[in-house]
Parts: structure tokens; C-alpha cells; sequence
């Protein structure tokens, strides 16, 4: 037993060195299912915003990336566990996802959030049943404003909602539905906008202060040198910095 518990404090005081040494190749977690922020091309890879600006983050920060994706519904728990370095996945900073991680600065602005539903429908967008993704910023905006809330895991599955009579209407990103409703004749965005949350930023563990700060100085820079307002022009996620 005693060689066994010092030849398991040696292969842990390893594995520290090992982690220590390959600390510079960071695992990136994505959804690959939120277009135009991330998503899967035909070649089978991470692709989007966040794939480039990834990428480009991990060039100014001297790190390697690697791309992981996670459906959305555990992305948070999964980063918390150890299963990757850090959360980018169009995930709005908010107050409550702060009891749990912590996040760079915004990557975006607030993006406004819009309604879609069938064309020329009358929706009761005050107490309606409204579709959202679960765990995002708009089904908790739904859920404060009176509507009944109707949840699905992934943001296609929304939008089907309003297409088979589940839903009224569904709340999500306008740059995920802008696309959609551009390319359709059946649903059309309806009321207002809405700016809910703080803009977007990277996900990463509480105890990653030093990767944090990191991705803090990468995207200043990006800011500063006008480089991430081009690739949100290329990407048409929103406002500009």
C-alpha cells in the first residue's frame, strides 16, 4: 500500500510537470450549432466568427488552440470539469453564469435579441408561448416577462417550434435569425428588439487567472488595432467597438 500511494504521488506530481509544461495548447469549447458564431462546414471542422477570432486570439497569446465541441445544455458543467480550456460559444456574460465561471471581456457587443414567428401571424408576444434555447439569455428573459416558455437544446429546434404550431414565436440572437428569416418565406421577425446581457466573452474556469488574463490582453489588442471590429463586420454579428 505504501508503494502504491507514493507511486501514485509521483505519477500526480508527473502529470502536474506534463500539464505545466503543455500548458500553452488550450482546448477551446464550442457548440458548433450557433451560425454565423460557430459552426460545423462540409469539411467537417469548427468554423465561424469564433473559429477565426479563436484562432487569432490564440496567435496573440502565443497559444495553440484545439477545438472541442459540446452541446450547449452541459458546455458549462464540461468546462468546470476539465473537459476543455475555455468556453467560446456566443455565450453572453451575465451575472448569474458568473456564480459559476469566469469570463474575458466582451468579444461583442450586447447583440440585440429579436422575435421570429410565422409570416403575417398576430403574436401576443407578452403571453404568448415563446420558443428559446434552454440555458440562454433569452429563455430567462422570456421566463421575467410573463410569456410561457417553451425549451429546446439546440437553436434549430426553435425555430421548428414556430414552424409546427409548438410556439408563437421564438427569441434568440438576431444574427443566428437574420439568415434564417432572409432565406424563408414562412417566418418573419415580429415586435421590437431587445439588448439583454453584458456582449459576449470567453468562458474560463475561475482558477485560470493567468489564461484569463491572457485572452484579456489578445482581444484588447484586437480592439485596438481594429482588427475585431473587421471580423464583425465580416461576420455581420452587430455593432462595432
Amino acid at each position: 500500500m505504501k508503494n502504491l500511494l507514493i507511486g501514485t504521488a509521483a505519477l500526480a506530481m508527473m502529470a502536474g510537470a506534463a500539464l505545466a509544461e503543455s500548458h500553452s495548447v488550450v482546448r477551446m469549447g464550442t457548440e458548433g450549432a450557433y451560425p454565423p458564431y460557430n459552426f460545423i462546414n462540409d469539411a467537417g471542422e469548427v468554423d465561424g466568427f469564433e473559429r477565426e477570432l479563436g484562432d487569432e486570439l490564440c496567435a496573440r497569446a502565443e497559444l495553440t488552440c484545439e477545438w472541442v465541441t459540446n452541446e450547449w445544455d452541459s458546455i458549462i458543467p464540461n468546462l468546470v470539469s476539465g473537459n476543455y480550456d475555455t468556453i467560446i460559444a456566443g455565450m453572453s456574460i451575465t451575472d448569474e453564469r458568473k456564480e459559476q465561471i469566469d469570463f474575458t471581456q466582451n468579444y461583442t457587443q450586447p447583440d440585440p435579441s429579436a422575435y421570429v414567428a410565422l409570416a403575417g401571424a398576430e403574436v401576443d408576444l407578452a403571453g404568448g408561448v415563446i420558443a428559446a434555447q434552454t440555458g440562454t439569455i433569452q429563455a430567462s428573459y422570456v421566463a421575467e416577462h410573463g410569456a410561457t416558455l417553451v425549451e429546446f437544446s439546440s437553436p434549430d429546434e426553435t425555430v421548428a417550434a414556430v414552424r409546427n404550431g409548438e410556439a408563437d414565436a421564438v427569441l434568440a440572437d438576431k444574427a443566428y435569425l437574420d439568415p434564417i428569416v432572409a432565406e424563408s418565406s414562412d417566418v418573419a421577425f415580429t415586435g421590437e428588439d431587445v439588448l439583454i446581457g453584458g456582449g459576449i466573452g470567453l468562458g474560463i474556469r475561475k482558477s485560470d487567472t493567468e489564461l484569463k488574463a491572457k485572452f484579456d490582453a489578445a482581444i484588447q489588442s484586437m480592439k485596438d488595432d481594429g482588427s475585431l471590429n473587421a471580423l464583425i463586420e465580416k461576420w455581420e454579428i452587430g455593432e462595432t467597438f
